[in-house]
């Protein structure tokens, strides 16, 4: 063949195969993307998405839609997005119930509606402590002086939550086991509900992140009384660690990250975790979440992952001693 000729035919070759990589290939995205918070607004998983969301529009120019579909402790949302098609549109914003609630289903007899293993870690966002605080106007005035009381009255003292086994719930259990505690647990549907309750009256405390209780404290309708993290809230300075009073092994962070169906190409699970890194980096993200006391805490796909398996680790033991609650 002729060197002309030869490059004609290449150049042929190219351009009759440049439409098929294109099909294959799509751009994404190129329709709207939904982010399910599998709680009610108020809470955490609502409080970490709706920054996260505003920001990937700008950055994919697509409406991306924060949908709240809460029950179950959040096992109705993580299941939509487990069983949803793998293709990027349907994403969840994931809290720590996502790895123990499989193994609470096990616990009650029942087959769980979805498996970690069908969720894929994108990027982690938030890693907040969680906070015991109690209603201002009640009894307490420090930590010490809530133990006491809840010891000398087993299961006197009511606490809200954000459903049976749910995030808050764990977290609360942990405390109470960690201390030999009984408390009376009221579970509703989210985070938001359960702060709800207890600023009516009808539960006396939650254990929470300050993204949703700042609000209720700054307008003096809650008082922190103790941080469940390994150092005191920069928020809430004057607020012990339980471990500072000796409950060592009390440490819940409520973290929420970004998953997809398990089944997402990598290419799509690629270009979502760059785009959650421009996000989180973008100001009016940090600015919005700084303004519920809470920071951003980015790890990678690699590293949220690794974070994800070590989490259930722990937090599934917490389960197994709480044991069968229904």
């Amino acid at each position: 063949m002729q060197p002309l000729t030869r490059r004609i035919a290449i150049a042929a070759t190219a351009a009759l195969a440049a439409p098929r990589i294109a099909i294959a290939q799509p751009r994404f995205p190129e329709r709207p993307v939904t982010i399910v918070a599998p709680f009610p607004p108020g809470g955490q998983a609502d409080f970490a998405a709706r920054p996260i969301a505003a920001a990937l529009q700008k950055i994919w120019h697509q409406p991306v839609v924060v949908q709240n579909r809460a029950g179950a402790g959040g096992g109705v949302g993580h299941t939509a997005v487990a069983r949803s098609a793998p293709d990027g549109y349907t994403l969840l914003m994931g809290l720590p119930s996502l790895v123990f609630i499989p193994e609470s289903e096990r616990i009650r007899g029942r087959a769980p509606s979805y498996e970690v293993a069908d969720l894929a870690p994108i990027a982690r966002v938030l890693a907040d402590p969680t906070l015991l605080a109690v209603q201002a106007g009640g009894p307490w005035q420090t930590a010490e002086d809530f133990i006491a009381d809840a010891r000398a009255r087993p299961e006197a003292i009511i606490y809200a939550s954000s459903g049976v086994y749910g995030t808050l719930h764990i977290a609360t259990e942990m405390f109470a086991l960690a201390a030999g505690l009984k408390f009376t647990h009221v579970p509703f549907t989210g985070g938001g509900p359960a702060l709800a309750a207890v600023l009516a009256g009808t539960a006396n405390f939650i254990v929470a992140t300050s993204g949703v209780i700042k609000g209720a404290v700054d307008g003096g309708r809650l008082r922190v009384l103790a941080c469940c993290g390994a150092a005191r809230h920069p928020a809430f300075p004057q607020a012990p660690t339980l471990k500072e009073l000796g409950l060592t092994e009390v440490e819940y962070y409520n973290w929420a990250g970004l998953f997809a169906p398990a089944a997402t190409p990598a290419p799509v699970r690629a270009e979502l975790e760059r785009a959650m890194k421009l996000a989180i980096d973008d100001p009016e993200t940090a600015r919005a979440w700084q303004a519920g006391g809470a920071d951003p805490a980015w790890q990678d796909t690699a590293s949220f992952s690794a974070f994800v398996r070590a989490d259930m680790d722990r937090l599934v033991g917490v389960v197994r001693r709480m044991g069968r609650i229904d």
